[in-house]
């Protein structure tokens, strides 16, 4: 099935690098997109010839498919919407990210039944059209990184189609540790495992998840890992060049004059940056500043939690109620304390970009605390870009805190209390002291720009055993 005239390096991913969208007359138009990968592949340059393999997600791009456009290195399959959506979402999103960030109320879920069977076929069936693609595509002896828990069982259809790939599996989430990992179905364990260590190499972002991976190998396998698999570990950093020529634009500037006009003069600042997605704690951010206000009453009226909180996955049921929930605690503090010219939570819902790193520059305090996170790049980014120094209160269940450790004030994301005292310490915190962290907090997240971390993945497949 080789092809001599296939691509030598392919990528692999459910979202890929271009989306299009349909406008009333039926025209298309073409969106990039961004991230570590899109920098990466940029990396190599295009005479490398590398192709990107991705899902149609919606009409738009469905219907470039049909149109047969194709942006140049991007191969995008029309899976079936419903199989798509059983794999995409009642698979990938409602099992898989649950089970690897521990989101389960467990007295009541996972129930995993005839219809989550059904689901597993289309995860199957998903996977497989994707081992099809680039079967057909990759020339002989070619590198092929398969990206995340969306495309699990894929090193292994691959492998089996073409034996004479370099095949690498990355996951950008953190792994499950092997007791939480078994509520899957045993048989269904064993699949997704097995699907993996279809790769030559399987990679993770921190030390941590890949020793859960290898821990539950052990655990629902067996001892030992096949030989014919390694495990590796990239810790992906934020891109210090890009961010910091970005957040220094026209457009940043205003945002900036507009958030400190919300702020408030000689206000201090806590900020976060999130998508509201399950795992990354909002709620819980916003009860430990109401206990700030509770415990340290000096501090009404003198800090604003600026709080962006972007909606995700609100096709979810469990996602948009938990949006609402967001939405009711600001509400809630800002009745319990606001003041005529004090509103305690700025909230903001609607996705910006420029908005985001405007609050990055003005940051006293950036606040990121998930109950569990693969990596975090927010707090990577803020330290890169603040303008004054800014100390970071991190969980220590984001990956992050593997490299940021040591000089963020850490906390654990379910004690409100202690993410309190966090805060007050953090605002207290002398301003030499948080310039000295936040110029070593800078070094450390830049450490594996995105580019060089692709580069370091495609290296990686050509090291022997």
């Amino acid at each position: 099935m080789a092809s001599t005239q296939g691509a030598p390096i392919l990528v692999a991913s459910n979202r890929g690098p271009v989306s299009y969208a349909l406008d009333d007359s039926g025209g298309l138009s073409a969106r990039r997109g961004g991230g570590g990968l899109v920098s990466g592949l940029s990396a190599i340059g295009p005479e490398a010839g590398a192709l990107w393999v991705c899902s149609a997600l919606g009409d738009g791009d469905r219907e470039a498919v049909r149109r047969g456009v194709a942006e140049p290195g991007v191969r995008m399959l029309d899976v079936d919407a419903q199989v798509h959506a059983d794999a995409y979402n009642g698979i990938a999103n409602s099992v898989l990210w649950f089970v690897h960030h521990m989101l389960y109320q467990t007295p009541l879920e996972p129930v995993f039944d005839a219809g989550f069977r059904r689901q597993w076929a289309s995860y199957e069936t998903y996977n497989h059209a994707f081992a099809q693609a680039l079967a057909e595509e990759a020339a002989e002896g070619a590198a092929v990184l398969v990206q995340d828990y969306h495309l699990a069982l894929v090193p292994r259809m691959l492998r089996e189609l073409r034996p004479d790939l370099r095949i690498g599996h990355f996951s950008h989430t953190p792994w499950a540790p092997p007791d939480y990992f078994r509520l899957l179905p045993d048989d269904i364990a064993a699949q997704l495992l097995g699907g993996i260590l279809g790769a030559d190499r399987a990679a993770f972002l921190t030390r941590r998840w890949a020793d859960a991976f290898t821990d539950c190998c052990h655990a629902v396998l067996g001892p030992g890992i096949p030989s014919g698999t390694r495990i590796g570990v990239h810790g992906l950093g934020a891109d210090a060049d890009f961010l910091r020529e970005r957040s220094h634009r026209a457009d940043v500037d205003e945002r900036m004059a507009a958030l400190r006009e919300q702020i408030g003069e000689g206000r201090r600042a806590i900020v976060r940056v999130d998508r509201t997605e399950l795992s990354k704690n909002i709620v819980r951010g916003m009860l430990a500043f109401r206990q700030l206000l509770d415990d340290e009453p000096e501090w009404r009226g003198r800090v604003v939690h600026v709080a962006f909180a972007y909606p995700s996955r609100q096709d979810l049921a469990v996602y948009r109620a938990y949006t609402a929930e967001v939405r009711r605690v600001a509400e809630e503090i800002n009745s319990r304390y606001g003041t005529e010219d004090w509103t305690p939570v700025v909230l903001h819902v609607e996705d910006d970009f420029a908005r985001s790193l405007a609050a990055y520059r003005l940051a006293d305090v950036a606040l990121v605390n998930p109950i569990r996170d693969g990596m975090n790049l927010v707090a990577k980014e803020v330290p890169v870009v603040s303008d004054d120094g800014c100390v970071l209160v991190l969980s220590r269940e984001a990956g992050a805190y593997e490299e940021l450790g040591d000089d963020a004030l850490t906390v654990n994301p379910y004690d409100v209390s202690g993410t309190a005292r966090a805060l007050h310490r953090a605002l207290t915190m002398p301003l030499d002291e948080r310039a000295e962290r936040t110029k070593r907090l800078a070094a450390a997240a830049t450490a594996l720009p995105p580019a060089q971390w692709f580069l370091d993945q495609l290296r990686a497949l050509d090291q022997p055993s």
